[in-house]
């Protein structure tokens, strides 16, 4: 087993690793930028090491000066969180160049699963449903004509290289295309270098569903069962639960067994997600893989009693899974609760923290690194805590959420508490009836 890891990531999820890790004896090396020198991971881990000025590009995105910090403490591993550098291909093999695990995916599957047309290819071999569009990346603009035509309008354009919603396009007619076409590349240059498109049918009233997977270094994969995350607002997820209102035992056994055969084709190995889009027959097919823990992760831990970082730190280790599957035997949901104005278009309110009452009681989970006299910075992801409850029905858990939000007070930076606690009433996603769609006719009151 690993003696010390340095987490290479702030905030809750940099808190959630140090928590594993003390538990599991290990020793922790926090990394931090001058604006998050007192953040709660640099006063919780056993050491912490200065990184960089706040930029993330000077900071946390910073490869040479995050080893140096492992080489001086002498860590033997690193776990990167999500976002920064978890799925960076770059960074996982400049630490095993160094001698340092890295607790995630190996390079090449980051590069695989990373580029959204060689994942869907690698799928597509792997026997994974995917959606109907075009092979690989498209040749020119003719090309996109003739797979729209095949797929059958109306399709998604999207960037390769994409990410949060930049570079796709709907299309619904064919005299549409050509701007469509335009726009989607030129956003896509502006904002990752890279131009590449692919083409998808569009799915109507989709539900993004996506399967928690883990995989060891002996090829063995499992599923953890489904979390349905299709509350979403510019591809940002706002809501997540599990099981799904939507999903079926029938359901939930196939897309598993997709999931577990994605992960075995390509001999994943540790904590991963698989996506999908499900339409409203069922149908599901292929999205992405993200090869990461995920944010919503909490909600997994909560219905199957198991802590994935401790799992995801077990494979990096060596140790073999069991390889069994887990279904949902409670309900749990997820509120992400961001320092943003939801009555200005959930705007950024980074500032000082006056007041910070957290919610608890049986069935409540508050991840957060916050407290009343911190700092929200601004350069960062304004996520400043997850609220977490579970409950043996859905009902339960939604009363349950009523119940935390009301007794959630964050004073001095705005919150997205409001629109949560009217999420909780809203009629549609009481009956469980929801798409991707949901917030393009939900109104703030």
């Amino acid at each position: 087993m690993f003696k010390k890891i340095l987490i290479a990531n702030r905030g809750e999820i940099a808190l959630r690793v140090i928590r594993t890790c003390k538990e599991m004896g290990i020793s922790t090396v926090a990394v931090y930028s001058t604006a998050d020198s007192d953040s709660l991971h640099v006063r919780f881990a056993d050491e912490a090491v200065c990184i960089g000025p706040a930029p993330s590009k000077d900071s946390y995105l910073n490869i040479p000066n995050i080893i140096a910090a492992a080489e001086i403490t002498n860590a033997d591993a690193i776990h990167p969180g999500y976002g920064f550098l978890s799925e960076n291909s770059n960074f996982s093999r400049i630490c095993s160049e160094n001698g340092i695990k890295f607790i995630g995916a190996a390079p090449e599957h980051i590069e695989r699963m990373g580029d959204k047309a060689s994942a869907k290819t690698t799928m597509i071999k792997a026997g994974v449903p995917c959606i109907p569009g075009s092979e690989g990346l498209l040749k020119d603009f003719a090309d996109a004509e003739k797979t729209a035509k095949a797929a059958g309008y109306p399709v998604m354009l999207k960037a390769t290289a994409g990410g949060g919603g930049k570079g796709m396009r709907a299309v619904w007619k064919k005299d549409g295309l050509l701007k469509a076409w335009e726009d989607a590349r030129q956003e896509a240059k502006a904002a990752f270098g890279n131009d590449g498109m692919y083409m998808e049918k569009l799915i109507e009233e989709p539900r993004h569903i996506e399967i928690q997977i883990i995989g060891d270094q002996f090829g063995k994969a499992c599923h953890l069962s489904e979390r349905d995350c299709s509350i979403q607002r510019r591809h940002q997820k706002l809501t997540e639960e599990t099981p799904s209102p939507f999903m079926t035992d029938e359901l939930r056994a196939k897309m598993g067994e997709a999931a577990v055969k994605a992960s075995e084709f390509i001999k994943y190995e540790g904590a991963g997600t698989v996506e999908f889009l499900v339409d409203k027959h069922r149908n599901f097919f292929f999205m992405e893989m993200n090869t990461r823990i995920q944010v919503e992760h909490p909600i997994t831990e909560q219905v199957i009693d198991y802590d994935l970082i401790r799992e995801q730190i077990k494979v990096a280790a060596g140790i073999p899974i069991l390889g069994i599957n887990y279904d949902p035997q409670l309900h749990s949901i997820e509120c992400r609760i961001n320092a943003e104005d939801p009555y200005h278009n959930f705007m950024p309110s980074p500032g000082i923290i006056t007041t910070f009452h957290a919610p608890g009681g049986h069935g409540v989970r508050l991840d957060t690194h916050c407290y009343a006299g911190y700092t929200i910075p601004p350069y960062y992801d304004s996520m400043i805590a997850k609220l977490i409850t579970t409950a043996r029905t859905r009902e339960e858990a939604i009363d349950k959420m009523k119940r935390a939000l009301d007794e959630f007070v964050v004073e001095g930076v705005k919150t997205t508490i409001p629109f949560h606690r009217q999420l909780m009433d809203n009629k549609d996603y009481l009956e469980g009836n929801y798409t991707t769609a949901f917030m393009e006719d939900f109104v703030l009151e």
